[in-house]
């Protein structure tokens, strides 16, 4: 498992298995998850994470061995 915070658009993404995403399912307004064209979860994305939980202490707050990376991406414009 590895975990993706990114700053600017305060969101986590779980990589829970790595393959091709083939439809993205929104549970409600802040969670999302990836399932592949077996329905196998990929990865889940939290939106609006800071609203949660302090993101500073997420590291401190997961079981070791599990890597957390924290990064701030440009804005995407289309």
């Amino acid at each position: 498992m590895k975990i993706n915070y990114d700053k600017i658009a305060d969101a986590i993404y779980l990589s829970v298995k790595s393959g091709k995403i083939q439809k993205t399912i929104k549970i409600n307004d802040r969670l999302l998850v990836d399932v592949d064209k077996k329905g196998n979860t990929l990865g889940i994305e939290m939106l609006d994470v800071s609203s949660l939980q302090k993101i500073k202490d997420l590291q401190k707050n997961l079981k070791s061995g599990i890597p957390v990376k924290i990064f701030s991406g440009a804005p995407v414009l289309v």
